[in-house]
């Protein structure tokens, strides 16, 4: 497991929002290909709307670019 993933799962487990959406939009930029990123770059999504996060608007931006949303 990488520290990235130990980080994730330690957002979860303490319900950390906002680290749950910077470390998925961190994955995302790390993803080795397109489907991977936006994989993650969703759930940032996800988690951003959910907490009403600034991030929400770049997080569409970023999925659009990529026909996504």
């Amino acid at each position: 497991m990488s520290a990235l993933d130990a980080e994730m799962l330690a957002a979860h487990e303490n319900d950390d929002g906002p680290a749950l959406v910077a470390l998925y939009a961190q994955a995302a930029d790390e993803a080795d290909d397109i489907d991977a990123a936006c994989f993650y770059l969703t759930h940032a999504y996800i988690f951003a709307l959910e907490l009403g996060r600034p991030e929400v608007q770049a997080l569409h931006a970023r999925l659009d670019a990529h026909g996504r949303v």
